[in-house]
């Protein structure tokens, strides 16, 4: 069963959005105009006409022209689901065939409390809030993910959105059955109470939402419950698996040499040792996980024969404002392929598992680039993201221009969708690592003017 999705709008940036569909399903066929096409009676406007007559979706971006809006209107009546984004308020939105009024125009979807829907639904609701949120994040993975969940709610299940919350009776008699010390604990703790509250407030499948409670909240308390409950009894049942694409290819030569899995962990290990860290995370592409400020990575090796480390140390903005430092800590394992690797990590309870990818690291040490796939299984949750590191978390030089937009190309993301880190007030992070351990095994950073960053 096909999805076809027409993505209208004044400027392009979507022919990304049309490949990543096909990544979660090759099903998915998004085709991209813009409005400009309209203005003339040409052979692309009789393609556009040929495409709505059969889409699913017509997604409108910015379209503000008058001559636009009135083409869309007469020629948009069929199609049954059509959302609007920051458009004209004569654009009107419509799901399942039935219109959506909004009660102040100018937004997407306005207050939650100010629509009227036809067949006025909760899932509906909740399903247009999401909507909403994501779309205010304004980033390339939320317009895909405002996607999704529309088809999701009003067309085909999308798997990768398999509802998060309470699956009845069943969820509910795993948790007593098997957690209750936990579940009794845990509402007992004001953090821990305030975490699943959180939660609950949160779409089931926006991660972004979900993690921002998560890491705001944090406590034993929560990371029990969550063991219990999810890791170890699975109660809801779910299964997310590692996103197989995109399939991006390690770097595989590094100073004119090819790349072995010794200096490949080199190059994680970075500038520890000349620095308190090994690098500063500069820009990262996921917004669920690459939002937070001041981020510190830590790689190095472990005693044991072949073991490696990766401690990140990052700031969080709780959700009562409050600047909170946090740190996890991953076991590292060799890919097959040199500069690829296996991560995994106990994050608040549940287990999540990573592929990450060198891409590419300066010669001097200046800027490296990582992409990782994951998925916490148990969860629910699959994503992807890349992220931009140097030594101090400065923005890579203009004379490396064209080497990081062939990374980043790679990876397929293009230079807009990285999100800056905030690196301008980071005071006194709880770096350190055990003691006796090694760092470098073939290569070390020679040029040492960022040791006093």
């Amino acid at each position: 069963m096909f999805c076809k999705v027409l993505f209208f709008l004044i400027f392009c940036v979507s022919s990304k959005q049309a490949t990543r569909l096909k990544w979660i399903d090759e099903g998915y066929e998004m085709v991209v105009f813009k409005d400009c096409i309209v203005c003339y009676s040409n052979e692309q406007t009789q393609e556009l006409i040929r495409e709505l007559n059969h889409a699913d979706i017509l997604l409108v971006v910015a379209v503000t022209n008058a001559v636009s809006v009135e083409w869309i209107r007469t020629n948009g009546k069929n199609v049954q689901n059509m959302i609007c984004f920051d458009s004209s308020p004569r654009l009107l939105n419509k799901l399942c065939g039935s219109y959506v009024t909004l009660a102040n125009n100018g937004t997407l979807f306005g207050n939650t409390f100010g629509l009227y829907l036809s067949k006025e639904t909760k899932e509906s609701v909740e399903v247009l809030q999401t909507v909403s949120e994501a779309w205010d994040r304004h980033n390339s993975d939320d317009i895909r993910f405002c996607l999704l969940v529309i088809i999701n709610a009003f067309l085909r299940p999308v798997p990768i959105l398999k509802n998060l919350r309470s699956k009845g009776f069943g969820t509910l008699i795993c948790m007593v059955k098997n957690c209750g010390p936990q579940i009794l604990s845990c509402l007992l703790d004001p953090n821990c109470r305030k975490a699943l509250q959180c939660l609950n407030n949160c779409s089931p499948v926006d991660q972004v939402c979900n993690y921002r409670c998560i890491a705001s909240y944090e406590s034993p308390n929560l990371e029990a419950f969550s063991l219990c409950v999810l890791q170890k009894n699975n109660c809801l049942d779910l299964d997310a698996k590692i996103p197989e694409k995109p399939c991006v290819l390690p770097m595989i030569k590094f100073r004119g040499k090819d790349i072995c899995h010794e200096t490949a962990e080199d190059l994680f290990v970075g500038w520890l040792g000349s620095l308190d860290w090994s690098w500063r995370v500069v820009a990262g592409q996921n917004p669920a996980y690459d939002q937070f400020p001041c981020q510190y990575q830590l790689f190095y090796r472990g005693k044991a024969k072949g073991s490696v480390w990766y401690e990140p140390v990052f700031q969080v903005r709780t959700l009562e404002e409050k600047m909170v430092w946090r740190r996890r800590k991953y076991r590292v394992k060799r890919g097959k392929v040199p500069g690829t690797f296996y991560f995994s990590v106990l994050d608040n309870g549940v287990v999540s598992n990573e592929f990450w990818t060198i891409v590419d690291v300066a010669d001097d040490f200046s800027w490296g680039l990582f992409h990782y796939s994951g998925a916490a299984r148990v969860a629910g949750q699959s994503y992807t993201g890349a992220v931009l590191v140097s030594p101090d978390g400065s923005y890579p030089n203009e004379k490396e221009s064209r080497r990081l937009a062939s990374a980043l190309e790679k990876c397929e993301i293009k230079e807009w969708e990285l999100f800056a880190v905030d690196n301008c007030s980071c005071p006194n992070p709880p770096l350190g690592i055990p003691e006796g351990l090694s760092l470098h095994s073939t290569i070390d950073t020679e040029d040492q003017k960022w040791a006093s960053v």
